[in-house]
Protein backbone atom coordinates (compact mmCIF):
# COMPACT_ATOMS: atom_id res chain seq x y z
CA UNK A 1 0.00 0.00 0.00
CA UNK A 2 1.49 3.05 -1.29
CA UNK A 3 -1.12 5.36 0.33
CA UNK A 4 -0.66 7.42 3.69
CA UNK A 5 -2.30 10.23 5.60
CA UNK A 6 0.16 13.08 6.60
CA UNK A 7 -0.03 15.48 9.06
CA UNK A 8 -1.45 18.10 6.99
CA UNK A 9 -4.92 16.12 7.63
CA UNK A 10 -8.02 18.59 9.00
CA UNK A 11 -9.61 15.73 10.56
CA UNK A 12 -13.14 16.09 8.35
CA UNK A 13 -14.01 12.73 7.84
CA UNK A 14 -14.54 12.72 4.26
CA UNK A 15 -12.14 10.28 3.35
CA UNK A 16 -13.23 7.44 5.66
CA UNK A 17 -16.72 6.77 4.73
CA UNK A 18 -14.91 7.11 0.74
CA UNK A 19 -13.03 4.22 1.53
CA UNK A 20 -14.75 0.65 0.37
CA UNK A 21 -12.61 -1.41 2.43
CA UNK A 22 -12.73 0.24 5.33
CA UNK A 23 -9.29 0.67 5.80
CA UNK A 24 -9.09 4.61 7.28
CA UNK A 25 -10.01 5.11 10.75
CA UNK A 26 -9.48 8.09 13.12
CA UNK A 27 -5.87 8.39 14.58
CA UNK A 28 -4.94 10.62 17.80
CA UNK A 29 -4.13 13.53 15.39
CA UNK A 30 -5.42 12.59 12.03
CA UNK A 31 -7.08 9.68 10.07
CA UNK A 32 -4.02 6.82 9.07
CA UNK A 33 -4.86 3.93 6.48
CA UNK A 34 -4.52 0.45 7.97
CA UNK A 35 -1.88 -1.14 4.95
CA UNK A 36 -3.46 -4.61 5.13
CA UNK A 37 -7.10 -3.37 4.14
CA UNK A 38 -6.17 -0.54 1.19
CA UNK A 39 -6.20 -2.03 -1.77
CA UNK A 40 -6.01 1.81 -3.46
CA UNK A 41 -9.47 0.99 -4.62
CA UNK A 42 -8.28 -1.97 -6.45
CA UNK A 43 -11.61 -4.23 -7.05
CA UNK A 44 -14.15 -1.02 -6.61
CA UNK A 45 -12.72 1.86 -8.21
CA UNK A 46 -10.09 2.66 -10.91
CA UNK A 47 -8.77 5.38 -8.81
CA UNK A 48 -8.12 5.62 -4.78
CA UNK A 49 -11.47 7.62 -3.39
CA UNK A 50 -9.64 8.82 -0.41
CA UNK A 51 -7.56 10.89 -2.89
CA UNK A 52 -10.57 12.35 -4.83
CA UNK A 53 -12.68 13.47 -1.98
CA UNK A 54 -9.75 14.86 0.22
CA UNK A 55 -10.20 18.66 0.63
CA UNK A 56 -6.62 19.42 1.53
CA UNK A 57 -4.94 16.74 -0.43
CA UNK A 58 -3.03 14.71 2.21
CA UNK A 59 -3.15 11.69 1.03
CA UNK A 60 -0.30 10.91 -1.19
CA UNK A 61 0.80 7.76 -3.03
CA UNK A 62 4.47 6.89 -1.71
CA UNK A 63 6.05 5.10 -4.70
CA UNK A 64 8.78 3.50 -2.34
CA UNK A 65 5.85 1.91 -0.55
CA UNK A 66 4.22 0.62 -3.75
CA UNK A 67 2.41 -2.70 -4.46
CA UNK A 68 1.71 -4.45 -7.88
CA UNK A 69 -1.83 -4.51 -8.77
CA UNK A 70 -1.57 -8.46 -8.60
CA UNK A 71 -0.87 -7.87 -4.88
CA UNK A 72 -3.57 -5.45 -4.93
CA UNK A 73 -5.74 -7.49 -6.39
CA UNK A 74 -4.89 -10.56 -3.91
CA UNK A 75 -5.41 -8.32 -0.90
CA UNK A 76 -8.85 -7.46 -2.23
CA UNK A 77 -9.62 -10.81 -2.88
CA UNK A 78 -8.91 -11.82 0.68
CA UNK A 79 -10.77 -8.89 2.03
CA UNK A 80 -13.93 -9.54 0.22
CA UNK A 81 -13.92 -13.59 0.83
Amino acid sequence: MSLTITEECIYCDICRPACPNSAISAGDEYYVIDPNLCTECVGHYDEPQCQQVCPVECIPLLPEFAESKERLWEKYALITG
